[in-house]
C-alpha cells in the first residue's frame, strides 16, 4: 500500500482509496481542510435560513421518510434531530468491524465537507475529533436496507457524537460514549436542525467496504498468478500459452496483465525447460492452466470496473435534501440510493467465487495420480500410511462451495420499508458484507494452492523452479511450512500461508526477483 499516511485532510474534494486505508485500517488522524470550512459555512447559512422560514422545509422542519409532511416547531427541532438518531440506532447482531466503522465515518464526514448537507462546522470537527482519538462506535451487523444509504450503522456513528451508546477507544477497550469522549477532552455534540439527518443518510457503510475489498483484491489478484505460476510449473505446464502475441488476440487489458505475470513469474525456470524438447507429447494444458489469463484478467477488469464505480462515489456528496451552493436550495433527491455501489459489490462477489474455483482446480490435480504427471498421489510422503494434503483440498473446496453461495446477488432482493415510501432498496449493505467474507475466502484458497504448489516444486527436485517462485517456495519454508515429509498437524501451516498471502508478504517475495507486477 506504500508508506502509511500520518494525517489525511479532508476537504471538499473525493478522498483516495489510500487515504481510505489509511484512515481504515492504520489509524490515521483525520483534519478539516480550509475548503472545508467554507463549504461548511456557506451550507450552513442556507439551513439556517429556511429554518427561520415560515414555510416547511424537508429535513429542517418537518418529520422524516413517511412522516415528511408533519411541521416541527422550532422549539422541538433539536429533539427531533436526537429522536431521528436514536430511534435509528437499531441495529442487531455482532459487532461490525473497526476498520468498516473508521472507514464509514471518513466517508460521512467526505460529504459532510463538502457543503452540501448543511451542517455546522463544530459538528464536522468534533466527527474528525472522533477518528483522531480513535474511538470506534459500536455498529452491529444487522439494520441497514441500503434504502436511504446505511442509516442504521451511521445512526450509531451519530449516537457516539452525541455521546451516547457504546464505543471501542483506541487500545479497542468497551465502554459508554460519554466516558469515551470525555476521556479524548471532547464534548457531545447538540445536534441543531438537519445535522441528525445528515449524519445517517448516505452510502458510507457500503462504500467504505467496497473501497477495502478493491484495495485487498488488487493485492490478491497479483497473488493469485503466482499461484497459478506455480501450479503451472509444478505441473509440467507451458507458459507458451501466455505469449503476448496469443493475448493481443483477445485485448482485455486484465488477462494481458495477468499473461505477462505469468511469463515474467516463471523465467528462467528449470522445471518448465525441462519438457520443452521434442520428446514433450503433450498438445496443450488443462483449462485450469491455460486459460488462467482469461479468466484472473476478468476478475481484474471487473476490479477496476467496481473501482471506477467507487472512484466516482468518493466523488459523492450523499445527502437528502442536499444543499445546493449555486442558488441556496435544499432539494430532495434520491442520490442516497445504493444501487451503483451493491451493483458492484456483487459483480465483485461472482468475480471473486470464479477465480478461487479455477484455483481449487488447479490445486486438486496435484493430488490425482492421473493428473500430475508423476507426482505421488495427494503429494503423500508414502501414499496410504500417509495423507498427505487430500484434505487441504477439502478444505480450499468446502470454501470455494461457500463462495459460490455468497454470489448470489444481494442488490436484485428488496423489501419495502417506511410505510412504503422506501420502496425499492439497494441491499447494499448486505452485498457488502457477503464480500468481505469473500475476500478472506480467497485469500485462504490462494494460500493452500501456494502451499500445495511449493510442495509438488519440491517434489520436483533436482529440477529447479524459477527464481521467483523458488522465492515463495524459500519463503514458506523458513515461516514455518516444513517441505515434504510424512504428514504433520496440516491447520498451523495453512495459517500461516494465509498470513503471508494476506498481509502481502508472497507477493513482496516474488517482486523482489521480478520487479513490480502488473
Amino acid at each position: 500500500m506504500g508508506t502509511p499516511c500520518q494525517t489525511v485532510t479532508v476537504g471538499t474534494g473525493p478522498l483516495s482509496f489510500v487515504h481510505v486505508a489509511a484512515v481504515a485500517r492504520e489509524g490515521a488522524t483525520v483534519c478539516l481542510g480550509d475548503d472545508a470550512f467554507s463549504a461548511l459555512e456557506k451550507g450552513r447559512s442556507v439551513v439556517e435560513e429556511l429554518a427561520a422560514a415560515s414555510t416547511p422545509s424537508y429535513g429542517i422542519s418537518t418529520g422524516f421518510g413517511a412522516l415528511a409532511t408533519q411541521h416541527i416547531q422550532p422549539e422541538q427541532r433539536a429533539q427531533l434531530q436526537r429522536s431521528l438518531v436514536r430511534s435509528h440506532a437499531a441495529g442487531s447482531g455482532q459487532e461490525v468491524e473497526r476498520e468498516v466503522v473508521r472507514g464509514m465515518m471518513l466517508l460521512r464526514l467526505s460529504t459532510l465537507a463538502t457543503g452540501h448537507t448543511g451542517v455546522r462546522v463544530e459538528t464536522a470537527e468534533r466527527l474528525a475529533a472522533m477518528l483522531s482519538a480513535g474511538i470506534t462506535p459500536v455498529v452491529r451487523e444487522y439494520g441497514s436496507l441500503g434504502c436511504s444509504g446505511d442509516l442504521a450503522p451511521l445512526s450509531h456513528c451519530a449516537l457516539a457524537l452525541m455521546g451516547e451508546g457504546e464505543v471501542r477507544d483506541a487500545s479497542g477497550a468497551l465502554m459508554p460514549a460519554a466516558e469515551a469522549l470525555t476521556a479524548a477532552g471532547l464534548s457531545p455534540v447538540e445536534l441543531h436542525e438537519k445535522e441528525g439527518l445528515a449524519l445517517i443518510n448516505g452510502t458510507d457503510g457500503m462504500l467504505a467496504q467496497l473501497v477495502l475489498a478493491i484495495t485487498d483484491l488488487r493485492r490478491l489478484l497479483k497473488a493469485l498468478d503466482i499461484a497459478a505460476a506455480m501450479s503451472v510449473e509444478a505441473l509440467l505446464g507451458t507458459d507458451r500459452a501466455f505469449a503476448p502475441e496469443l493475448q493481443a488476440l483477445k485485448p482485455h487489458p486484465g488477462q494481458a496483465a495477468s499473461a505477462a505475470n505469468l511469463v515474467a513469474i516463471m523465467a528462467g525456470s528449470g522445471v518448465v525447460a525441462s519438457h520443452r524438447g521434442p520428446d514433450c507429447k503433450r498438445v496443450q494444458d488443462a483449462y485450469s492452466l491455460r486459460c488462467t489469463p482469461q479468466v484472473h484478467g476478468a476478475a481484474r477488469d471487473t476490479v477496476e470496473h467496481a473501482a471506477a464505480v467507487a472512484g466516482r462515489e468518493l466523488a459523492s456528496a450523499v445527502d437528502n435534501p442536499a444543499v445546493l451552493h449555486s442558488d441556496g436550495r435544499v432539494a430532495s433527491n434520491g442520490n442516497f440510493h445504493g444501487a451503483p455501489v451493491a451493483y458492484a459489490l456483487d459483480f465483485l462477489a461472482i468475480a471473486t467465487a470464479d477465480v478461487a474455483s479455477i484455483s481449487e482446480r488447479r490445486t486438486d490435480r496435484f493430488l490425482d495420480v492421473a493428473r500430475n504427471h508423476g507426482l505421488p498421489a495427494f503429494l503423500a510422503d508414502d501414499p496410504g500410511v500417509d495423507s498427505g494434503y487430500m484434505i487441504a483440498q477439502y478444505t480450499q473446496a468446502a470454501i470455494v462451495s461457500e463462495l459460490k453461495r455468497l454470489a448470489a446477488p444481494a442488490s436484485v432482493d428488496s423489501i419495502p420499508s417506511s410505510a412504503m415510501a422506501e420502496d425499492h432498496v439497494s441491499m447494499g449493505w448486505g452485498a457488502a458484507r457477503k464480500l468481505r467474507r469473500a475476500v478472506d475466502g480467497l485469500t485462504r484458497v490462494v494460500a493452500i494452492e501456494i502451499l500445495t504448489a511449493a510442495r509438488a516444486l519440491d517434489l520436483r527436485a533436482p529440477l529447479t523452479p524459477s527464481a521467483a517462485t523458488g522465492a515463495v517456495v524459500a519463503l514458506l519454508r523458513s515461516s514455518g511450512a516444513p517441505g515434504p515429509g510424512p504428514d504433520r498437524y496440516l491447520a498451523p501451516e495453512i495459517d500461516n500461508t494465509v498470513e503471508l498471502v494476506g498481509s502481502g508478504t508472497v507477493l513482496a517475495a516474488v517482486e523482489s526477483v521480478t520487479g513490480a507486477l502488473s
